[in-house]
């Protein structure tokens, strides 16, 4: 298997009212997290990893017309946790992860990716926040507000 990438996307999924969207991971039952993923080669648009994660993960498909990603033009850097750098080239500890976020409408069907996520959950903003394992997925949903025009 190659390594992964060290640049990744995270995708804040939330309704008009700022309900937001988190899937618990298979590999770590009792952390939850917004969509994530690794671009799968070097060249890999930014949208385009977002939307093939968004889908993969939760059965959304971007359309860009009712469903449209937002990139916030905002990227972190941040440690990768120890318990996942094997899967990264020797000597590589940091990942570049690049925000983006999606409106949907609270009945949408989500399509969980079973080798992925065990379950997931609606919350309201600051809920959502608390439950994030990751700093700066919790720190993007309370940024959310102010990338979608909304005052918290």
């Amino acid at each position: 298997m190659p390594h992964k990438i060290p640049e990744s996307v995270l995708v804040v999924i939330h309704t008009a009212d700022l309900e937001v969207l988190l899937i618990e991971r298979a590999d770590r039952p009792g952390f939850w997290q917004s969509v994530t993923g690794s671009l799968d080669r070097v060249d890999e648009p930014l949208l385009e990893t977002a939307t093939r994660e968004l889908f993969e993960e939760t059965g959304i498909r971007a359309d860009g017309e009712r469903i449209v990603l937002r990139d916030w033009h905002l990227s972190n850097v941040y440690e990768i946790y120890q318990t996942w750098r094997h899967r990264y080239a020797p000597g590589v500890t940091h990942n570049t992860e690049h925000v983006f976020s999606v409106c949907v409408p609270r009945d949408i069907p989500i399509t969980l990716s079973p080798r992925e996520h065990l379950r997931y959950e609606w919350l309201p903003l600051l809920a959502a926040a608390d439950r994030c394992f990751s700093s700066s997925n919790a720190e993007a949903v309370l940024q959310l507000p102010r990338h979608v025009g909304r005052q918290s």
